[in-house]
């Protein structure tokens, strides 16, 4: 092993504010230790860090094109699916696949474009 994993980064146009939407789904403590909404990081007990950078000329990738792809997503698991599907499209997450219930999966964008899904057990 040469290292160990320190964090997952999302570049985003407002860091406190999508901190705040995977703060919700997935729980954890918003940090902004520089208090400038550059770097925050979303700290929890489940293990690594995920923090979210501002960039100004932010980018959403599409789905499911390639003319900005995705290059990476999160998984989130989840007990009932239909029931947190109605609580992250609350937060201001974007339904984006859900293939008609054949799957045991659906595919979502965060509130700036970001893809995730839930995964259901």
């Amino acid at each position: 092993m040469i290292g160990t994993l320190q964090t997952f980064a999302l570049d985003c146009p407002d860091p406190t504010a999508l901190a705040g939407f995977y703060a919700e789904l997935v729980g954890g403590k918003v940090v902004d230790e520089d208090g400038d909404n550059t770097w925050v990081e979303l700290q929890g007990d489940y293990g690594t860090t995920l923090s979210f950078q501002r960039i100004d000329d932010y980018r959403a990738p599409s789905w499911p094109g390639q003319e900005q792809p995705q290059q990476t997503h999160i998984d989130i698991a989840v007990t009932d699916i239909a029931d947190s599907q109605r609580q992250v499209l609350a937060l201001g997450a974007t339904l984006l696949e859900d293939w008609n219930g054949t799957k045991t999966w659906r595919v979502y964008a965060d509130p700036v474009g970001h893809p995730f899904c839930l995964c259901g057990s």
